[in-house]
């Protein structure tokens, strides 16, 4: 098992290098100078000429991704021109590792930046998770085990509404009824843990978290649905009620063990996108985590923090790649041979 962790961590790093430079090659390796979208719309060309050789950006691309590698290991100071330290002292500024640049819009380094808004995403990822994870497996396994009644059909209809639906959509509908009118839940803002303490954390994060759960729970249950039946039909399954075990041992150790396998996969993926960003659901709620920075960043030109969050998301799907090979390795112990 440890040799097997120890394979799939080496090739995601491996993965992570490559990501890293294929990102640079795509903003980078332009005929266009970087530094024009990197110091804001309003940029005369004397101050982009700052910009681009205090950030760097008058070097070659591949230059720039081996400072940038390093920077993530060692940290970088801006401007790397000790000349540009007097002209410009509004750039000068330590980046400490893992540095993933500086904004010259913000005024301040992308990873202070991404810090801020991290648990802001992360605790509506993390809400929205359990809700989906839980509703979604639990309804899915209902309505295989009712299959063709009046209750699988109501679930699975009720599943494609929710699906069709965009999420802007539910989100301003529950803001306007349930939070406004109706006063169902309080209206959404969030508040650390440290400030309200659990309970008010996560009374601010229920709303959004519902919403997000709603739409892509409704996956979760036709996936659920459509593997626990096809799990149903195994030989082993036949094996096991001839043999006379209890239907409840049946469904939890064997039927939704094999189900399992491709729905972590999927839970994986999803967390790892909502890690990076509800974006929509971020602008709804007012929220400022690194859906509603990765908005902010593209309309105000903000290179810099639009190559970190894509690296970040990038790191998210990578780790979460990760995580999801070791539960394959636990849920079926034949993965590790592979």
């Amino acid at each position: 098992m440890f040799a097997y962790i120890v394979r799939r961590v080496v090739v995601g790093v491996i993965m992570l290098v490559v990501m890293s430079f294929a990102t640079f090659a795509l903003f980078f390796a332009t005929p266009v100078n970087p530094a024009q979208f990197a110091c804001g719309k309003n940029c005369s060309p004397e101050l982009q000429h700052q910009v681009s050789k205090a950030l760097g950006y008058d070097k070659p691309w591949i230059q720039q991704w081996s400072d940038f590698a390093v920077g993530v290991v060692k940290g970088r100071d801006y401007p790397e021109d000790k000349s540009l330290r007097t002209s410009a002292p509004e750039l000068i500024s330590h980046c400490p590792a893992p540095c993933l640049g500086y904004s010259r819009v913000q005024l301040q380094n992308v990873t202070s930046e991404l810090k801020d808004r991290i648990p802001v995403s992360a605790s509506i990822a993390l809400v929205a998770f359990i809700m989906w994870i839980a509703g979604g497996v639990i309804f899915g396994a209902i309505s295989a085990l009712t299959k063709g009644s009046i209750i699988d059909r109501g679930l699975v209809g009720l599943s494609l509404v929710f699906y069709a639906f965009p999420t802007f959509f539910i989100g301003l509908f529950a803001i306007k009824f349930f939070a406004v009118k109706w006063g169902l839940f309080p209206t959404p803002q969030y508040t650390p843990i440290a400030d309200g303490g659990l309970w008010h954390w996560f009374q601010n994060l229920l709303l959004p978290g519902l919403v997000l759960a709603l739409v892509y729970m409704a996956g979760y249950v036709r996936m659920t649905r459509a593997f626990v039946l096809e799990s149903m039909g195994e030989d082993y399954l036949r094996t096991a009620r001839a043999k006379g075990l209890k239907g409840g041992k049946i469904l939890v150790k064997h039927t939704m063990r094999a189900a399992l396998t491709p729905l972590v996969t999927m839970a994986g993926i999803d967390l790892a996108g909502l890690l990076g960003g509800a974006v929509i659901a971020e602008q709804v709620f007012n929220y400022n985590g690194l859906g509603k920075l990765a908005v902010q960043s593209v309309i105000n030109f903000d290179l810099p923090s639009t190559v970190g969050l894509v690296l970040m998301l990038g790191a998210f799907v990578i780790v979460a790649n990760i995580i999801v090979d070791v539960l394959y390795a636990v849920i079926d112990p034949r993965v590790r041979l592979a």
